[in-house]
């Protein structure tokens, strides 16, 4: 290909030729040739150094060609600067650059829109300094009354406002202002454009810097908003969307700038909730959460309710073109299509207070109009609670009450709407509720799939309600009737209607607990039915629900009877499912729960799972460095689910696991992996291990001990929380089984506790709980070690000790205190008032022998602190903490 020389660079005939050549197979859908083999030729070509000169002017000045090959020409000249840009020498991107700026005002809209995407690319990597002939060639298009170059010129600013608006808000040498303040009265004036496309483009580009809210928009911002008002009702339904999208950010990052025309706004959106766009209509309906989360008073709001409820309802219909409407014709014997098969993710073991909210897997669902409508009126009922009952209720019961087949989808939106107020609304629903019920159970067995699905949620919805009451005859018969109904619709025909029914019914059972053992045969009965029919999505809701009664009932399931209807079909499953199948996940988080509820009665199912499990992560760990030899592709999801199972084994089967174990080294690898979420789930593992047999951790604690210990010397501590926190658990738990043996790392671990609990306050509640115990563990194993440092983390560590909840790890943690005070007794002098409250935040001590060590700790003091010193730190005590403090005697 020809040298370069710069401004004479001139492209070959023959090689232009041969790329026009290629490109134009890439592109044909019919050609026969091997498109990877097309891909190698072009990847072949850009060894050369001017490769990228011949697609620019393939872009730009190939006239004779087809716009679909220049537009390939740009995509793949885009793709090659992303990687080669900055190696490429000044000259050729001098060619690129000068090549692309005439072509802003291309006539062809195509051609335009794919130089804007390269110009934004150029000026990601090269700065707006790499290329001052930009500006200047933006405002000239910009200012020139040409449609073409101003779309052009606009297009690819947009694009930069997109990608890197900080960009434009910097200084730039050799610039008097920055270039956003050139551009904005620009984009301001645009707003009045007759071209519907300037308008959206300009209306975009501003919009970006909302978040970032530069001085130069801060200071016209009533131009701004005044712009907003004017294209309010834009003929472009595109621009009205943007138009919201602008109010629902300034709500959400500037409040303040919106609150002088609040009522005008929300007129607004009155208005544009009800476009015949349902697009703007979503967006729209974006903003009543939006305010609500804002946290700006309720009182405005509070008058438009009655007039937006009505448009909340009627927006809650399904839509006529509602995917939804198209899948619930769908029987269970249809085999799952592939993208149904939403990847699921499993949660590594954590331990602690601060489990991850379960969020209502909705994921692979589409947001539309009618789920932002009711999430939009679950938000409100939470803000205005039973206010809103009187709008609502009446709407609610005509929608309720209209007959015949084509009402079916207000029937269903009102069944939706009772159950998205049923947490905000419940105490006005209250006296009304076994009515409610009484009247969604019926609803379970409707013609029309939707509205049984959807009387499964709603249902749901009331489940605490349902088993609070069912202590009397009336409401225990309807507690009965609402779990027969669901499980009569776990029955269903309808994929959609299993799906809501299990997901319904593993919200009852975690309500229940305890309530189900009564009706386990029946259950599990049911349960094990779907499990032999349903197809492979809903199978693994299936796992969850199973997973669910087994942690509701626990030791309850340990009966032959039950475990006859409940293991073969697992047990067949497990057998059936290779190690490199995901939908191995919900099987072994399904095994994890049972092994957890039967404790020792899982022993006979033991040897094979824990077998599995070993092999598992041991295959995994060899697919990481050679997955041929492994024969898989390597996922660290595979150790993670094995690793917590071994948990659950371990939780379930106590000091029985010994006899299985051949873990350790294996462990002690996973304690060691760069994955985050596996060092979790190990040290997870690790903690359980040293509860019940530490005897096997033995041969190699010193190392178990000195990666835990690193876990928390970390910089990086708030990204690898969990991890943090799991470890220190885990020390605290080996501490208290191998008492002196924890010596070597005693003053390494507490150095890098001490910061947590002194900077509690940004930090995981969990971390800080548990870093609290470990250091009262280590003290009460070690006091020589620890005591006398006692002063540097009394107080602190005593305000991290009085926000723990009664239980034995407690407990543990006020031996270390009472043993270090018997060490140093002068350590914690300057810190008594807050020792007296730690002690006084115990409901009760239920360890009498450590009440008595209390005591004593509290009587040394008292005797020690002459001449009114010890009623001085008295007087500075609460009256409800002096009260608690009168059980110890002092």
């Amino acid at each position: 290909m020809a040298a370069a020389g710069s401004a004479s660079w001139q492209p070959q005939e023959e090689g232009l030729k041969e790329i026009c050549g290629l490109l134009e197979q890439q592109i044909s859908p019919s050609s026969s040739a091997d498109k990877s083999q097309i891909w190698q030729q072009l990847q072949h070509y850009s060894q050369f150094p001017d490769f990228n000169n011949y697609l620019a002017f393939i872009l730009a000045r190939a006239e004779g060609k087809s716009v679909e090959i220049r537009q390939a020409a740009g995509l793949l000249l885009k793709n090659n600067l992303r990687t080669a840009y900055k190696m490429m020498s000044p000259a050729h991107q001098q060619y690129i650059k000068s090549e692309l700026l005439p072509c802003l005002g291309a006539a062809d809209k195509h051609i335009r829109s794919t130089v804007g995407t390269i110009i934004s690319v150029v000026v990601q990597l090269g700065g707006i300094l790499g290329w001052p002939e930009l500006l200047q060639a933006s405002i000239n298009c910009l200012d020139s009354n040409d449609l073409n170059h101003m779309e052009g010129a606009m297009d690819a600013l947009s694009k930069i406002c997109e990608d890197i608006p900080q960009v434009l808000d910097s200084d730039v040498p050799g610039l008097a202002e920055r270039p956003i303040n050139i551009f904005l009265p620009r984009l301001f004036q645009f707003f009045q454009s007759p071209h519907a496309s300037l308008r959206k483009l300009s209306l975009g580009s501003v919009n970006q810097y909302i978040m970032l809210m530069p001085s130069a928009l801060y200071a016209s911002v009533d131009k701004y908003l005044h712009g907003l008002f004017g294209l309010a009702n834009d003929p472009a339904a595109e621009v009205r969307k943007l138009v919201c999208a602008a109010f629902v950010q300034l709500i959400e990052v500037r409040p303040s700038v919106l609150e002088p025309h609040m009522k005008n706004v929300i007129e607004y959106m009155l208005q544009v909730n009800k476009d015949t766009d349902d697009e703007v209509a979503l967006e729209a309906c974006e903003f009543w959460s939006a305010y609500c989360d804002a946290q700006l008073p309720p009182e405005i709001l509070r008058e438009y309710l009655p007039r937006l409820i009505p448009i909340l309802l009627s927006n809650m219909a399904y839509a006529d073109d509602d995917e939804s409407l198209a899948e619930a014709e769908e029987d269970e014997s249809l085999p799952d299509r592939y993208q149904d098969l939403k990847p699921r993710f499993h949660t590594s073991r954590f331990h602690g207070s601060e489990d991850a909210e379960d969020d209502d897997d909705d994921s692979f669902n589409v947001w539309n109009l009618r789920k932002c409508s009711a999430a939009a009126l679950d938000v409100l009922s939470n803000v205005f609670g039973d206010e809103i009952l009187p709008t609502l209720m009446p709407i609610i019961q005509a929608k309720l009450a209209a007959t015949g087949d084509e009402a079916w989808k207000d029937r269903e939106a009102a069944v939706l709407a009772l159950g998205a107020v049923g947490e905000g609304c419940i105490n006005g629903l209250y006296p009304h509720l076994s009515e409610i019920v009484a009247f969604l159970i019926p609803l379970l067995d409707d013609k029309f799939p939707l509205i049984r699905s959807i009387s499964c949620w709603t249902l749901s919805r009331f489940s605490k309600y349902i088993v609070q009451d069912s202590g009397h005859q009336k409401g225990y018969e309807q507690f009965d009737a609402a779990l027969m109904g669901l499980l009569r619709r776990i029955l269903d025909t309808n994929k959609r209607v299993q799906e809501a029914a299990c997901s319904a019914f593993a919200t009852l059972e975690e309500e229940a607990a305890e309530e189900l053992a009564p009706r386990l045969e029946v259950i599990l009965q049911h349960l094990m039915c779907a499990f032999g029919k349903y197809q492979r999505r809903n199978l693994r809701i299936v796992y969850d629900a199973i997973g669910t009664l087994a942690d509701a009932v626990g030791g309850e399931l340990n009966q032959p009877v039950y475990l006859e209807i409940l293991m073969p079909p697992l047990i067949a499953k497990w057998h059936q499912v290779p190690n490199s199948d995901k939908d191995l996940f919900p099987l072994l988080e399904c095994f994890t729960s049972i092994a957890q509820a039967l404790g020792t009665g899982f022993t006979q199912f033991a040897q094979p799972v824990f077998q599995r499990c070993i092999n598992i992560i041991q295959t995994q760990q060899l697919a990481k460095v050679d997955p041929v030899s492994a024969g898989v592709q390597y996922d660290k999801e595979f150790i993670v689910c094995s690793l917590d199972l071994l948990s659950g084994l371990t939780e379930g089967l106590g000091s029985g696991i010994e006899s299985l174990s051949n873990l350790r080294d294996l462990l002690l690898q996973c304690c060691m992996d760069d994955a985050s979420d596996v060092r979790q789930s190990a040290f997870a593992l690790l903690g359980d291990l040293a509860r019940v047999c530490p005897v096997h951790l033995h041969p190699r604690l010193s190392e178990f001990l000195d990666i835990a210990a690193k876990q928390l010397n970390t910089p990086k501590l708030k990204e690898t929380i969990s991890v943090a926190n799991n470890a220190c658990w885990a020390i605290g738990e080996l501490a208290i089984k191998v008492r002196q043996e924890i010596s070597p790392i005693v003053m390494t671990v507490i150095s890098c506790l001490v910061p947590i609990l002194q900077h509690a306050e940004g930090l995981n509640k969990s971390l800080v709980e548990n870093s609290a115990i470990t250091l009262g563990r280590l003290a009460w194993v070690c006091p020589d070690l620890v005591s006398p440092h006692m002063e540097h983390f009394m107080q602190s560590w005593c305000i991290a000790l009085s926000m723990i909840r009664d239980d034995i790890e407690k407990e543990d943690a006020f031996r270390g205190l009472c043993a270090m005070v018997r060490a140093n007794p002068s350590g914690a002098l300057s810190s008594l008032v807050f020792m007296c409250k730690a002690i006084a935040s115990w409901h009760e001590i239920r360890s009498e022998e450590l009440h008595n060590e209390v005591c004593q700790v509290l009587h040394g003091y008292k005797q020690m602190l002459r001449n009114g010193a010890w009623d001085q730190c008295m007087s500075a005590l609460e009256p409800p903490v002096k009260d608690k403090l009168s059980k110890y005697q002092v």
